[in-house]
């Protein structure tokens, strides 16, 4: 199968796919007699993976240490808990700084007139 056919089959375009290659993520396409990519079934499932940990938000490194469990028949489940654990903390932090944000909008979009004068409480909380 060829880069595009891979794209098609597993959702992650064909610039992806080169830039996962160029950084080690997934080995390289072996290449047919006229240079062109070609993709076995284990690289759709690797593509699969990746792009399911990162619509989970994984970072490429995460993502990198959960294929390497994942191909490892000999892994303890525990090393993918921890990363997944991990990962959990990480978005409660940005849950957390996201709800701090909004709430602050919030509040001085509340104290804005929003009318036609220049005075604006949001412009001024920027400003300080």
């Amino acid at each position: 199968m060829n880069i595009g056919q891979a794209a098609a089959a597993t959702g992650v375009s064909a610039k992806m796919i080169r830039h996962y290659e160029s950084i080690a993520l997934i080995p390289p396409g072996k290449r047919s007699p006229a240079g062109y990519r070609i993709y076995a079934d284990s690289d759709l499932h690797a593509l699969r993976f990746i792009k399911r940990g990162r619509s989970m938000g994984f970072s490429l490194e995460q993502i990198r240490e959960l294929l390497s469990l994942w191909q490892d028949p000999s892994r303890a489940s525990a090393d993918v808990k921890r990363i997944a654990l991990g990962h959990v903390a990480e978005l409660n932090q940005r849950i957390a700084e996201l709800t701090e944000m909004r709430d602050s909008l919030q509040q001085l979009a509340g104290c804005c007139h929003g009318d036609q004068r220049p005075e604006c409480a949001i412009l001024q909380s920027l400003a300080d």
